[in-house]
């Protein structure tokens, strides 16, 4: 849920019905379990499970006002019948409360709604969650963890409560939910189910114990043993007299001494690979890149890199992609540069998981930025460049040593040919980057390096590690440097834009299918973007759809964590409405080659034999798609 979602509690109205405590109790006895039930909707799905049920509990049993108060009179079920005051009263604090679940602390604090601490109220040993339903059950859970917490809300309030959607604009109004609008669309998109609402699957009365992981609580004891023991002979080291370790410029100050941590933080037990290693590795990945750069004999900014690694402090600008641990280097690095760039000293490290990359102004300290991305399995694709330094819009990179050739390409513009960029010692002239801060995209600049007979194209995505670009069916995939596959990127790079951020390791681009238009268009092209990130999870496939003459691909479907257009589920089918120059409407759909027929059902009812489908429609119409493959399983639209 966004934090403009919700508004702050607006007053009460003049003519609400005053709610005493006794009344609000006997209500509360009476509907727990529905009451508990709405929290349980309502809150974010991020919470898992066991913390839904146990802050469902908790909202509810704090939904008591402490004194008299005031309820609005709002119907509980179609038909003009009025809902006891009291149930009104907790219904709306329990709404809001769950509302408020999903805003961040500083927003909870500024609107004057009470801090829920994620950590509490806990069960130790055990953990609580509701029965499992069926397939039908998980689907729903699904498509509600998809919406905001207003858009929740709004579900929970139509098909548990059985509000008609005037009466449900109001409860969202009184709970401080600014677009009310919105939240009903969002809840729209789910289509019926809410006879679902009362299956044990949503009920957090009905519970499941389970003990928690036995062997890890009995491991976190012996932990707990230990870090006491190391808390006292840190509380005597402190007190001892001495100057101790100390700040290393940024760095924050030191926690204690041990050897281990001293180890790591000694410039010169730093691991330096020899500039011919990579000749005769079997591995060619980051592990045998050399140390390069004009500073790397220099041991205080090497030991200021590695402090503000281990301990940054609160002046040092800290950024991770998702999924990479922050914490610092478990031993002795291996370093990979050292040296000015620009207006900076920059320092590349990694520790067989990790690229780190530390950078201060030439002129001191204030100021120091530091960089981590995960980097682990990665294969001599992946690991041809790293990001040098962003100034000025502009990009340099430190490119593998077995790199012999590098140029910028505009991926929008395969036509207007690669310009050569100097590698010297390893670093390239600077290149114009593709991230852009006012969301235009004129064109999209990649990096493209040849390595012996072998080209491939990489583009920064706001991140140290550039993601490596492909082309072809997942599981065959091929470089995105041909002719052909440039081509194939040429209507669609802009959408790279749409997985900055998110810790991308490579991106395929696949043309699933060509379909004939009605009425003489032409042919349209089918797409599947796929971005696989480096800790697995968080994929993102776009299927995108573009008309003849259209300069860009318009986005059909879209999920993240799916593995349609992968290599472990190589399918994909999508459709969009689409508009004739003679102005009809018709319902477009297209499935990989192996699927042997579509199916339209809904507010379109269609159907064809093969992967493509094409039917008259009417503005506006909604339809769900299904496909059969050729070895008879069936699969869903990418939504």
């Amino acid at each position: 849920m966004q934090p403009q979602d919700v508004a702050p509690r607006p007053a009460p109205s003049a003519v609400s019905p005053v709610v005493d405590v006794e009344q609000a109790e006997a209500a509360l006895v009476e509907h727990y379990p529905r009451l508990a039930r709405l929290a349980y909707l309502v809150l974010p799905p991020g919470l898992g499970r066991s913390r839904r049920v146990l802050t469902a509990h908790a909202l509810t049993q704090r939904a008591l006002p402490r004194n008299r108060t005031e309820a609005p009179v709002i119907p509980s079920q179609p038909g003009g019948r009025e809902v006891d005051p009291g149930y009104a009263c907790l219904r709306l604090r329990v709404l809001r409360a769950a509302l408020a679940t999903g805003l961040p602390l500083r927003r909870r604090l500024r609107l004057g709604r009470p801090p829920l601490p994620p950590v509490l109220p806990q069960v130790w040993g055990l953990k609580l969650f509701p029965r499992s339903g069926g397939a039908d059950e998980l689907g729903l859970d699904q498509r509600l963890s998809a919406l905001s917490g207003p858009g929740r809300a709004a579900y929970a309030l139509r098909g548990l409560e059985k509000l008609p959607d005037g009466d449900v604009r109001e409860v969202l109004a009184a709970a401080g939910v600014t677009d009310v609008d919105a939240a009903l669309g969002e809840a729209d998109t789910v289509h019926g189910q809410y006879a679902l609402l009362d299956s044990p699957e949503f009920d957090p009365c009905s519970l499941v114990a389970r003990p928690t992981d036995l062997m890890r609580r009995r491991q976190h004891g012996k932990a707990a043993l230990v870090a006491g023991a190391a808390l006292v002979v840190c509380g005597v080291l402190v007190a001892l007299p001495g100057a101790g370790w100390g700040p290393d410029g940024p760095a924050a100050p030191p926690y204690a001494r041990n050897a281990a941590a001293q180890a790591a933080l000694d410039p010169g037990k730093l691991i330096r690979i020899s500039p011919d290693a990579w000749r005769t590795s079997p591995r060619t990945d980051f592990s045998v890149w050399p140390a390069r750069g004009g500073l790397t004999g220099d041991r205080a900014l090497l030991r200021r890199a590695l402090a503000v690694w281990a301990r940054p402090g609160g002046t040092v600008h800290v950024s991770a992609t998702p999924g990479t641990a922050t914490g610092g280097p478990p031993g002795p690095p291996h370093l990979l540069y050292a040296g000015n760039v620009d207006n900076a000293r920059v320092v590349i490290l990694y520790d067989g998981l990790r690229l780190v990359r530390y950078a201060e102004p030439r002129d001191g300290t204030r100021g120091a930025a530091l960089d981590l991305a995960r980097a682990d399995n990665a294969r001599r694709a992946e690991s041809g460049a790293v990001v040098l330094d962003r100034s000025d819009g502009n990009v340099r990179y430190l490119t593998a040593p077995w790199v012999t050739e590098a140029a910028e390409r505009d991926l929008a513009e395969p036509g207007s040919g690669a310009m050569e960029l100097t590698l010297t010692g390893g670093v390239t002239s600077p290149l114009s980057s593709p991230v852009r801060h006012d969301g235009g995209c004129p064109s999209w600049n990649v990096l493209q390096l040849t390595d012996g007979s072998t080209t491939r194209l990489m583009t920064d995505l706001g991140e140290l590690v550039p993601a490596r670009l492909t082309t072809g069916r997942p599981g065959s995939v091929r470089e995105a440097s041909g002719a052909e596959a440039l081509r194939t990127w040429k209507p669609y790079a802009c959408s790279l834009g749409a997985v900055r951020g998110q810790g991308v390791r490579s991106v395929n681009a696949w043309e699933f299918a060509e379909q004939s238009l009605p009425d003489d268009s032409g042919s349209a092209a089918w797409v599947c973007t796929r971005a696989e990130t480096w800790r697995g999870r968080g994929a993102r496939a776009l299927a995108q759809f573009r008309a003849p003459g259209g300069r860009h691909g318009a986005v059909a479907a879209g999920g993240t964590d799916v593995t349609a257009c992968g290599a472990r589920d190589p399918h994909v089918l999508a459709g969009v409405l689409w508009k004739s120059e003679e102005g009809a409407w018709y319902l477009l759909a297209a499935g990989s080659d192996d699927t042997e027929s579509v199916r339209a059902t809904g507010g379109i009812r269609a159907s064809a034999d093969g992967n493509l489908l094409t039917a008259r429609a009417k503005q506006g119409a909604r339809a769900k798609l299904k496909g059969t493959l050729e070895d008879g399983r069936k699969i869903a639209a990418l939504r």
